[in-house]
């Protein structure tokens, strides 16, 4: 295995195991509200990647168009894989030659796809709410996130 392709994977099993167990680098004091309101409260926070939200917000409207031709790709793979294993049926032998270009196109079709995704879908997607008479765009956080504010639930709407 490639040392690049290891490093990746210990870096995605340690992303996971952090993620998986609320594990914190350096945390904060978490906000401390009344035993009565503390059932009826959501921590937000600003959004910080202002940028990468408008981003992805001006992509939505062609969200449909790009997963219809996302599924028109990978019927055309299909048909490509399809007609490399037909003929390798009737010749009656294998041959690696003919499975080039339909694996070729399936790693190419993979990363495209990854790379749209991050685009349209950024972090902030989904955890991006809206405050009744707020117009700046939040998050929801942590009680112990650095900025995080303490709102009442009723007040907060997903997007």
């Amino acid at each position: 295995m490639k040392p690049l392709m290891l490093f990746a994977i210990v870096i995605l099993v340690a992303i996971v195991i952090v993620v998986s167990f609320g594990l914190q680098l350096a945390p904060n004091d978490p906000i401390q509200l009344a035993a009565d309101s503390a059932a009826h409260a959501l921590y937000v926070c600003p959004t910080t990647s202002g940028f990468f939200d408008a981003f992805a917000a001006a992509l939505q409207p062609f969200y449909r168009y790009l997963v219809i031709a996302f599924f028109a790709v990978v019927m055309l793979l299909m048909f490509s894989w399809g007609w490399a294993l037909y003929q390798n049926l009737l010749s009656d032998s294998f041959k690696r030659d003919s499975f080039k270009k339909p694996w070729q196109l399936t790693k190419f079709i993979f990363w495209i796809v990854v790379i749209v995704l991050l685009l349209v879908m950024t972090p902030n997607h989904f955890r991006m709410v809206t405050i009744d008479g707020q117009t700046t765009p939040y998050v929801l956080c942590e009680s112990d996130t650095p900025g995080a504010l303490a709102v009442r639930s009723d007040a907060v709407h997903a997007d």
